[in-house]
């Protein structure tokens, strides 16, 4: 729906699931409007690029893994590879490929205009859209995300190397592939693309796999990595990279001949490269010096998710930084709505609602590889370098529950407790399915929920769930 209207109560731009959250809950109700600058896809990374399309690529391995593992199913299934027309198909059927009309259809059910083109902030509520000026009556909101990261490493970027785009929008297995970074990106397109049958080598730089978590997950990911046939070389230094012929043959597709990759003094050839080596805020041509304020960085906002100094913008989602993932990017942009909203209104600032909390440490995240890795809050090294007194309760997963899910079930879960207040600031569980784990972590975290109370907390027989006694009956002593 593209608006012949210039003025409007709320313009946001960046039109992924975090700018339309906070259209959303800033018009909702009312008879204010809005609109939604979008240069690409309405719905955004999350949709095509990211979150949707990588789940849905990793859903059947663990699918498949998991009767492999089950008897009475792991004879049906014997070796069968997964059938990659039919896993790449069902990720179109998410993707709708590459297509939003139902996200246009959705903006328009909601009341929210679009506008195509790349918005750039011209002054106070001013935006520019490819020569066409837009003013806002309250707000400007600013959604626009990360892009990849590639590094100058000497030849990488002219072997037009895969992004994290085309490894989720891949259409062509290669026989093997290089991928360079240790992360969240790395490790579940490593997942993904050994489950498509593709020889997968891991370049990591640091000492670890996700280095952001707590030692055992990384250790724990690697090991299953490792099992499904994965390579990967840690401390390693990426010299230089070349290529026979690259070209740009379209996302998700080989872009050229053999790549060459010198590691260390050695040489490995592959057919692919992907750099997972982190992200870049989309912050650097938004107009952001036209305020007085830096292009190229990220967006430093309060609580409010307002701008210093401009009351009237609003930063959300990973361009801000706080807390890059697509969750509490949603949960920002419905905290800034509803400020906007209620600025509009001229109502107090006086409700928790109005102030983003959640990603000051208590933050949940899943990681969907092999074992899944499912945290909340502080890990063991962060509560200890905030001066928390912290104590470390972990145990195996091995409780009735796991043996039922399936036979070679494997994990381990711990949790950081702030010894002065008998509460939990940050837990990790790792293994197959413990994603549905972590929300009850999460509301043990931003509750302040105490271990006393949560003895009266009694899991379900026979669950996965029942590790949370094991840990509390782990814990407990005389002195507790």
């Amino acid at each position: 729906m593209a608006s012949e209207s210039s003025e409007f109560d709320v313009i946001v731009i960046g039109g992924g699931p975090v700018g339309e959250n906070a259209a959303q809950y800033a018009i909702q109700g009312s008879d204010r409007t809005a609109v939604i600058v979008e240069h690409e896809l309405l719905g955004g990374e999350c949709s095509y690029w990211a979150c949707m399309p990588s789940k849905a690529l990793l859903r059947p391995s663990e699918v498949l893994d998991t009767a492999r593992n089950m008897p009475g199913v792991k004879e049906l299934v014997g070796d069968q590879p997964l059938d990659a027309d039919a896993v790449l198909a069902r990720r179109e059927s998410f993707t709708h490929s590459l297509d939003d009309s139902s996200q246009v259809t959705w903006a328009e059910s909601a009341g929210i205009s679009v506008v195509r083109g790349h918005g750039r902030l011209t002054g106070a509520r001013t935006v520019e859209v490819d020569g066409r000026t837009l003013t806002a009556r309250h707000a400007v909101v600013l959604a626009t995300g990360t892009t990849a990261s590639v590094p100058n490493t000497p030849g990488l970027r002219d072997a037009r190397p895969w992004i994290s785009r085309d490894a989720t929008n891949i259409h062509e297995t290669p026989g093997h592939i290089a991928i360079i970074g240790g992360g969240v990106v790395a490790t579940e397109a490593a997942t993904w693309l050994l489950s498509l049958g593709a020889k997968v080598t891991m370049i990591v730089r640091g000492s670890s796999l996700l280095a952001g978590s707590e030692p055992f997950a990384g250790e724990l990911v690697a090991e299953a990595l490792r099992k499904r046939g994965g390579a990967i070389i840690i401390d390693a230094s990426l010299e230089s990279v070349s290529r026979e012929n690259p070209a740009d043959t379209g996302i998700g597709r080989i872009h050229g001949g053999p790549v060459g990759l010198v590691v260390d003094g050695t040489e490995i050839v592959a057919d692919e490269i992907l750099v997972a080596a982190g992200r870049t805020p989309a912050s650097a041509d938004l107009g952001l010096s036209s305020l007085g304020l830096d292009e190229g960085h990220y967006i430093d906002v309060d609580d409010h998710l307002n701008v210093a100094g401009h009351d009237w913008l609003y930063a959300v989602g990973d361009v801000n930084g706080r807390a890059p993932l697509t969750h509490m990017g949603k949960y920002q942009g419905r905290v800034a709505g509803d400020v906007i909203a209620a600025r509009a209104e001229g109502k107090p600032l006086d409700s928790k609602r109005f102030r983003a909390s959640a990603d000051h440490g208590q933050t949940p995240q899943v990681v969907f590889t092999p074992v899944e890795v499912a945290s909340v809050g502080l890990t063991e090294a962060k509560a200890r370098k905030e001066g928390i007194d912290v104590e470390i309760v972990a145990q195996d997963i091995a409780v009735a529950g796991s043996s039922l899910q399936q036979d070679d079930y494997s994990g381990r879960a711990q949790l950081v407790i702030d010894r002065a207040t008998d509460t939990i600031v940050g837990a990790t569980f790792v293994g197959p399915g413990v994603a549905e784990l972590v929300h009850a972590a999460t509301v043990a975290v931003v509750g302040k929920v105490s271990l006393d109370d949560l003895w009266h907390a009694v899991p379900s027989y026979p669950t996965v769930s029942e590790i949370w006694l094991r840990l509390l009956e782990a814990r407990r002593t005389p002195d507790h």
